[in-house]
């Protein structure tokens, strides 16, 4: 009978899917910067911190592509506002340089010099004593390097801004230069939110999809249908027993040692990603990605749709590889992979967060069925485990910096790894994303699924159960990841140094109080299963 084979296959690929997301349970929730102190020295005069800048051009009173550059250490403040700032002719120095007196007028203008030569100091002195109004440099490379100042040197007498442009920003205005057009600059540097109202947005998804996931059951549950139409497979004739035994075959119980691996595992591989990532790397974990975003989305569609109209699976096919097979979840098979291709064909796009927004939601609803905690034993030793190395890896600030370098992609030649939600900062002049990691909702989810769960082992109601308050603890535990993320001026937070305590912690107080802390630490579904036997008996 080939109903045994089916079940290996989907045990397997079952498996899969949930060591790929368990790889990535450390998460981060954070926003990308617009200013940072730098790790160049501060001397009196050269200690101001390094502020992304906007450079808006225009070439013969049409305004051009609007470019982002970098202040410097030294010199004078932008205004963050376009409004308070001034719109001014652009001259190349002579020499282009710009490390001595140039012979072209700079009175009044901005002076504009390529890199080297000398230092970003003197630069600024020469374009200065010239009468220019201000200093932009033109790099050698397509990045914003930092402008800082040689030791021993003092830079209190600047007092014109100097900002820092990429390569192709120069060529560009040069070009228009050479072409006898007359190009003019406005610089100013708005500052960016620390927090943006993408975070509530954000918070809804995290909440909503840790809500979903632990009630799927109930979505799922259908006591009128026992047919399989949730996967591409042969058609198999089998008992009840049977089919229960497939349907417990297919969810894997978290024990003490896979809890210790998975996140030893999931640290290592952290810092593996950020020394040794490449964009092929990148691209190899878009197409896992993807593989597991195409079966969590095929789950999660045919499930609610067939909960609703059960007469849509009946359609069958007999396909060479698979056999009899549903028309209908062969229709849901092929739009998801569509999906999957288009949102990895279009990733670079500014639309592609929802996409990967749906693929990540699905897939997570998907492991967090497949996943269970057998009692808070379990979930103890697997947060504190992550608790620990979260303590050990991101002590150091810089290293938090590190892990959301790997999720920005900026080691991977601009590839972002897709194991993240996010959402575009809508409030925010220099845009970007908010974004959270999958292990921010995962580790909370396997805790208030286990939650739910219980409550109705035990029949519970919501008000002298758990579901509800470690729902609202998860929340809560989020609120305050966002909090620390404005106190602390938009710097990456490792979300489970506040989900941990407002989850598992508040986990344990209650079953304290309630005198059901021992029932907690010890449950499994086999006490659940006997429960179940005796009520109905």
């Amino acid at each position: 009978m080939a109903f045994p084979s089916r079940r290996r296959r989907r045990s397997c690929s079952l498996h899969a899917i949930l060591l790929f997301c368990f790889l990535f349970l450390i998460g981060l929730s954070f926003a990308e910067e617009a200013s940072h102190d730098g790790d160049s020295p501060k001397f009196p005069g050269c200690d101001h911190p390094y502020n992304l800048v906007k450079v808006k051009n225009w070439a013969n009173g049409v305004e051009g592509e609007t470019f982002a550059g970098i202040t410097a250490r030294f010199g004078a403040f932008l205004p963050k506002e376009e409004k308070n700032s001034y719109r001014l002719t652009a001259v190349f120095s002579n020499p282009l340089n710009g490390c001595s007196p140039s012979s072209s007028k700079l009175s009044g203008s901005i002076a504009m010099a390529v890199r080297g030569g000398c230092d970003f100091t003197t630069k600024a002195e020469v374009a200065q004593s010239g009468g220019a109004a201000a200093l932009l440099v033109i790099n050698d490379k397509e990045e914003l390097a930092e402008m800082g100042c040689e030791k021993g040197t003092s830079a209190q007498d600047i007092s014109i801004p100097a900002v820092l442009i990429p390569k192709s920003g120069g060529q560009s205005l040069n070009k228009s230069i050479v072409d006898g057009q007359k190009v003019e600059l406005l610089f100013y540097a708005p500052a960016r939110p620390p927090v943006d109202l993408s975070v509530i947005f954000l918070w809804i998804m995290a909440v909503g999809t840790v809500v979903c996931a632990s009630v799927w059951s109930e979505i799922a549950a259908s006591e009128e249908t026992n047919e399989r139409y949730n996967e591409l497979s042969p058609k198999e004739t089998s008992n009840a027993s049977a089919f229960k035994d497939d349907t417990e075959k297919e969810v894997i119980d978290i024990n003490v040692k896979s809890a210790i691996v998975f996140v030893i595992t999931a640290s290592a591989f952290l810092l593996l990603l950020y020394f040794f990532m490449s964009s092929w790397f990148v691209w190899l974990l878009i197409v896992l990605f993807c593989i597991g975003g195409i079966e969590g989305m095929h789950n999660c569609i045919t499930t609610v749709i067939l909960r609703i109209c059960r007469n849509c699976g009946r359609k069958k096919l007999n396909l060479p590889l698979f056999g009899e097979t549903s028309l209908f979840s062969l229709l849901v098979l092929i739009c998801c992979v569509v999906f999957a291709t288009v949102w990895a064909i279009n990733r670079q796009a500014s639309y592609s967060w929802a996409g990967q927004d749906i693929l990540g939601i699905c897939l997570m609803i998907t492991v967090l069925q497949v996943a269970r905690l057998p009692n808070i034993k379990v979930r103890k030793l697997l947060f504190c485990h992550a608790f620990l190395m979260l303590s050990l890896f991101l002590s150091d600030m810089s290293m938090v910096t590190q892990v959301a370098t790997v999720a920005r992609g900026d080691n991977s030649g601009g590839e972002t790894i897709p194991m993240l939600l996010r959402i575009p900062r809508f409030a925010d002049e220099w845009g970007g994303y908010d974004m959270i990691g999958f292990g921010d909702i995962l580790f909370p989810g396997l805790l208030v699924s286990f939650a739910f769960r219980y409550d109705k082992a035990n029949k519970k109601g919501i008000a002298n159960g758990y579901f509800l308050w470690l729902t609202i603890g998860y929340g809560v535990g989020l609120f305050l990841t966002y909090l620390g993320l404005y106190l602390m001026d938009g710097h990456g937070q490792p979300a489970l140094l506040y989900l941990v305590p407002c989850t598992l912690g508040l986990c344990i107080l209650l079953g304290l109080v309630r005198g059901e802390l021992k029932d907690l630490w010890h449950y499994s579904s086999e006490d659940a299963s006997s429960r179940a036997s005796s009520g109905l008996a």
